[in-house]
């Protein structure tokens, strides 16, 4: 598996940095997409979060749309849509008239979490009960409308999701455990395993993922990648601070302080309790830091570990250029193929 080409991929959840707004956030989103398109990442996905000042991407697929038309090659995705916050036609429409502007190079991610508190997402779709078996059969509805179905006795006997197309968006299950895998396996999605998430069991659920994958109008065999916070600088002094911030960030989001976005300066004199020193060696499961060499070896370890040859990288930084900066650096190690976009 070592020697195996390993493929890059972003995850953007358009953070706004202290002292900066949404308008600078979303721009920093289109430079780091058309950096990412030149330097040969695989894919770019973007996340849903709602009721939060810190981040921008409350709605993916109107930000797809943008960075698409900034690109020519990368595939652009939702890392998620978290699909119990919609209506399924909705997001079957959408994503839809996505993969018609953009044939081929659009991915359709499908998380269950409400990506924010409960309340907020009660508001977005006021008929969400929660349940499990709801998001089941917002999945197996999903599927008719892409397919157009005529299921008799279901509502796609009479309701077609437009615009009508012959190709699909690529279908990912998004999961930090190991449920979602499952539903991913019987339906003949790909799996996203969000390691930054949660870093316990995602080797095991992958594993389990592949042996009870069952081949689909989507995807003939399974295909999965992992997810993980990067921070790759030219120092270690560099990549440590990058570290220490996200340290912070963390534990903040643990004491349900959704909206702290730390400088450096703010954190590097911060003295933890032993409580919260033992929550951040913990949270360090969930990243990998360091110079390029160091950090290239953790991930081919990572995706050895996850049986993996695509690994999904999201990086925030106090500055856009240390963040620009770490993904020119795990591009230059991992010998990705620059692409032109001129």
């Amino acid at each position: 598996m070592s020697d195996r080409k390993i493929r890059l991929s972003v995850l953007d959840q358009s953070p706004i940095r202290r002292g900066s707004n949404a308008v600078e956030a979303l721009q920093e989103s289109i430079q780091l997409a058309k950096l990412a398109d030149r330097l040969g990442f695989t894919r770019y996905w973007l996340s849903e979060h709602h009721n939060t000042r810190a981040l921008a991407g409350a709605a993916p697929e109107i930000l797809i749309a943008r960075l698409a038309a900034a690109t020519k090659y990368i595939r652009l995705g939702s890392g998620g849509v978290m699909l119990p916050n919609h209506s399924t036609l909705k997001v079957a429409e959408n994503f839809r008239l996505l993969e018609a502007l953009y044939p081929n190079r659009i991915d359709l991610g499908i998380g269950r979490a409400p990506g924010g508190d409960r309340l907020t997402a009660h508001v977005l779709n006021p008929s969400n009960s929660f349940e499990p078996r709801e998001f089941v059969q917002q999945i197996h509805d999903l599927e008719g409308y892409l397919t157009d179905s005529d299921a008799l006795g279901t509502v796609h006997e009479k309701v077609k999701a437009i615009p009508h197309i012959d190709t699909f968006p690529g279908l990912w299950m998004l999961t930090s455990s190991g449920e979602s895998g499952l539903l991913a396996a019987r339906q003949g999605w790909a799996l996203s395993f969000a390691h930054f998430i949660y870093p316990v069991g995602g080797p095991q659920a992958v594993r389990t993922y592949r042996d009870r994958f069952q081949p689909s109008t989507f995807l003939s065999h399974p295909e999965a990648n992992v997810g993980i916070f990067v921070f790759c600088a030219d120092t270690q002094e560099k990549a440590d601070e990058l570290q220490a911030m996200m340290d912070y960030r963390l534990l903040s989001l643990e004491k349900g302080k959704f909206d702290v976005y730390p400088t450096w300066e703010e954190v590097r004199d911060y003295e933890y309790t032993d409580m919260e020193w033992q929550r951040v060696m913990a949270n360090r499961a969930r990243m990998i830091s360091g110079t390029p060499s160091n950090v290239k070896m953790k991930l081919t370890k990572l995706a050895d570990d996850y049986q993996v040859d695509e690994i999904v990288i999201a990086t925030m930084a106090d500055k856009a250029e240390d963040r620009f900066r770490s993904y020119e650096l795990l591009a230059e190690q991992f010998q990705l193929e620059t692409r032109n976009t001129d």
